[in-house]
Order: C-alpha cells, then sequence, then structure tokens
C-alpha cells in the first residue's frame, strides 16, 4: 500500500532538499556498528548518507520498484556492501525483519500515512531494546517546494503522541532542520 500524496520529483530535485549526514548528525544518527532500518528509502538519500557512517547493516525498503533499483545501485557506485535494499509494502506487511534485530530505525517524510501509529509499531518491535528510532517531517505551518498537502502533514506534537502509543519512550527535543523539516528521536 503506498503511503498517500507520496510521490517523488527526480533525483536531482529530491537531493537539494537535503543535506543527509548533517540531519543524521543533528538526530544522534551517529553510531558505527549499528544495525539500522530505513522506513521508505526513495533514492537512497539518507540510505547511502547512514551506510557510509555505520559498520552494521542498513536493511532498506520502498513500495517502487524503481526507487529500490536506484538505492541499490547508488549504494553499489558508492562501494558500501553494508546495505540490503528490498522492495516491500511494508505498511501491509511490515519489515520481515526479526523482533529486536537493529539499533536504530529511520522513519523519514513518511508519516503523512493514513495509519502511522503502525508503521511505528513495527519499527519498535524490530528495534533492540534501547534502540532509536528518527522522525523526520516537512513542516506543517507553511508550504515547502514539495511534501504531502499541508493538511496531512503531522505535526511534532502529534509525532510524539504517536511514538508514545506506539511504545516509545525518552522522546528528546524537536529538532529544527531547516528550511523545510524538523525531526523527533525517541529510544525503545
Amino acid at each position: 500500500m503506498k503511503i498517500r500524496d507520496s510521490g517523488m520529483p527526480d533525483a536531482r530535485r529530491w537531493e537539494g532538499f537535503f543535506d543527509a549526514p548533517r540531519i543524521l548528525d543533528q538526530l544522534g544518527c551517529t553510531g558505527t556498528h549499528a544495525d539500522i532500518v530505513e522506513f521508505g528509502c526513495g533514492y537512497g538519500t539518507f540510505t547511502v548518507a547512514a551506510a557510509a557512517r555505520t559498520g552494521g547493516t542498513v536493511f532498506a525498503f520502498d513500495i517502487e520498484p524503481a526507487m529500490v533499483a536506484a538505492t541499490r545501485d547508488r549504494a553499489q557506485v558508492a562501494g558500501l556492501a553494508n546495505v540490503v535494499v528490498s522492495e516491500r509494502d511494508f505498511v501491509a506487511t511490515g519489515t520481515g525483519l526479526g523482533d529486536g534485530v537493529v539499533d536504530a530505525a529511520l522513519l523519514f517524510n513518511i508519516l503523512h500515512a493514513a495509519e502511522p501509529v503502525p508503521l511505528l509499531r513495527e519499527a519498535w518491535r524490530v528495534l533492540k531494546p534501547g534502540g532509536s528510532v528518527h522522525v523526520i517531517h516537512w513542516v506543517s505551518e507553511r508550504p515547502t517546494p514539495r511534501g504531502p498537502a499541508l493538511a496531512i502533514r503531522p505535526r511534532p506534537a502529534q509525532c510524539r503522541a504517536w511514538l508514545v502509543e506506539a511504545g516509545f519512550r525518552e522522546c528528546g527535543a524537536d529538532i529544527d532542520l531547516p528550511p523545510w523539516h524538523y525531526g523527533i528521536s525517541a529510544v525503545r
């Protein structure tokens, strides 16, 4: 099931919206031996940045075959052997990963899904105790050059409530990721 209002622009335009290493740093996603899962890898913008900083494996999922191919190609060009990219409808069927097997989960620009809490519960399930989830989303108080309709963009307070509902604790402070995003991290 594709997440509503989630089409992708061309890769060059998409890349211009993010400084992936800086965002990962600001979220505290800096583990050097961590296994990571990414829900909705798109072009691999964050997949490659995360894989470059960890000795662990990055499990990247997307429902779109073109995005899976783009991420796989990008990781190969970067010489990263620690990326496992899978085409999967993780909204409908989960990741297929075992319980408590990863150290960090990335849910970037997808919590405008019709049912975000099941996604967060799946992240909670696959995280090791003490593992962290990292969320970013488009700001909702003003238009941005991309992103879902303003009416369906979650505000940070809503994301926090969903994180708590999914079982997470220790939500960190809101992280400003200018010019168009905010982030939140929480611990399982």
